[in-house]
């Protein structure tokens, strides 16, 4: 046979039946008779066919497989969502397709086009920024959508989400109510929504305390060598013009913050700088100074997500769904109330 690959006329052959019979074999087996049955299989096992089942999806209008696209697989947060995704979808005879935008809405776009080409069972996506109109497309076509961390503000498209305004909120509230009285935020473009509905709770929370007050300081990315290049920025000013407390808009950039503000400049932290992040990867509880953060449920978002897509897929009731979490605050060493007072 050489290399060119074993076809369903070659097990055919030599199994001395019709192309029908070994189709039935495979899809019909209870419509063949035990001897005919016993013999293709034995074909199958000799030339070591393998039936390209993603081709006959296709021809059918049908798949097995569901596209997920997050804005960074490096970051453990998504990572995490990913296999939990994973997990679920392998539950009801699914597998997950991966794709990583790298928060670049060209290949966000590219990563659509190709899994609509596939003709995947659906998608979820965590998107770059608003891409509403592309979602409704989609659905047009006969492709179910769910957005996953983040929502849709027309409301027609389902979502799986964490309530990110209260999460930022909460972080910042948790510092002025350690004493922290100059807080910064760190977070890339608030093109990105969770960065931008982080620092609306941040800002929420600051006004409600007088005297207290919020800089903004623009990271290149949510990573950790983005992070450190804020943190060395911060640690290298005056103390009386240095923030005595910094929320993150991810743990990355602050175990980067981190990593600045002990090793570079070895100021203290918690004395000297509190320091909280966001998303409580496992990182954060192993860091040099166990991180203080804010928890999503990051396994039962997958599942949820992966339940609502399915949920769509199977017609459900036409209206869009919308599920909120609510993030948890982790207090851990690097928010410990100042020691000499605030």
């Amino acid at each position: 046979m050489g290399t060119r690959a074993v076809s369903i006329k070659d097990v055919a052959d030599l199994a001395q039946v019709a192309v029908g019979t070994v189709s039935n074999v495979l899809n019909n087996p209870n419509r063949v008779a035990d001897r005919t049955r016993e013999r293709v299989l034995n074909a199958i096992s000799e030339l070591g066919f393998v039936r390209n089942d993603a081709a006959r999806q296709l021809r059918a209008g049908l798949s097995r497989t569901i596209g997920l696209i997050v804005l960074d697989v490096s970051n453990p947060f998504f990572s995490s969502l990913a296999r939990a995704a994973e997990e679920a979808a392998a539950e009801i005879g699914s597998t997950v397709v991966l794709g990583d935008s790298g928060s670049d809405r060209a290949r966000e776009a590219r990563y659509i086009d190709v899994f609509e080409e596939q003709r995947v069972k659906g998608m979820l996506i965590s998107p770059v920024g608003d891409i509403s109109d592309r979602m409704e497309t989609l659905r047009n076509h006969g492709v179910s959508v769910v957005l996953v961390d983040r929502v849709d503000p027309g409301r027609k498209i389902s979502s799986v989400s964490v309530d990110d305004v209260a999460g930022g909120y909460i972080a910042v509230k948790h510092l002025l109510d350690s004493g922290r009285r100059r807080i910064a935020f760190i977070g890339a473009s608030t093109e990105i929504q969770q960065v931008a509905d982080r620092l609306e709770g941040a800002l929420k929370a600051v006004a409600e305390h007088a005297g207290a007050e919020l800089e903004v300081i623009e990271a290149s990315a949510m990573t950790v060598l983005a992070g450190r290049s804020a943190g060395e920025t911060v640690a290298a000013r005056a103390e009386d013009r240095r923030p005595d407390g910094v929320f993150c808009a991810n743990d990355l950039l602050a175990i980067g913050v981190m990593q600045a503000v002990l090793m570079v400049r070895g100021l203290h932290i918690p004395d000297e700088l509190a320091l909280i992040g966001y998303d409580d990867i496992d990182f954060a509880q192993s860091a040099v100074v166990p991180l203080t953060t804010i928890r999503k449920p990051t396994e039962l978002m997958a599942r949820t997500a992966v339940d609502v897509l399915v949920g769509e897929i199977d017609g459900g009731d036409g209206e869009s769904r919308r599920v909120v979490f609510q993030p948890e605050l982790v207090e851990r060493e690097s928010t410990a109330t100042v020691r000499n007072g605030a």
